[in-house]
């Protein structure tokens, strides 16, 4: 899928890159977020040039970037549901007074 050779694979995994699942006989299984992980490092290797220490900085630096990006999307949501619950306390003091 990836166009890897299983040693490859089997070094990544050794390094650290890559955590496959085991099925009852030891078969690797990789996940597609695997399979994904695999095209990333394979792309930074073969076509950008870059070493695989820095791919793998790179893919730290997504993994935390993504990290960061879902926790804005919760911050605001929850900033809007603070917003939208302030607005309604308003709304209802102002129609008691």
């Amino acid at each position: 899928m990836v166009g890897l050779h299983a040693q490859t694979l089997r070094y990544y995994e050794r390094v650290g890159l890559v955590f496959p699942s085991r099925s009852g006989g030891r078969q690797r299984l990789y996940s597609m977020a695997d399979v994904d992980r695999l095209r990333k490092i394979k792309t930074f290797t073969d076509e950008m040039g870059v070493n695989l220490a820095g791919a793998e900085v790179a893919l730290k630096l997504i993994d935390h970037i993504t990290e960061l990006e879902n926790q804005v999307e919760t911050l605001t949501n929850e900033v809007v549901r603070l917003r939208a619950a302030d607005d309604g306390m308003t709304r209802n003091n102002s129609i008691r007074r």
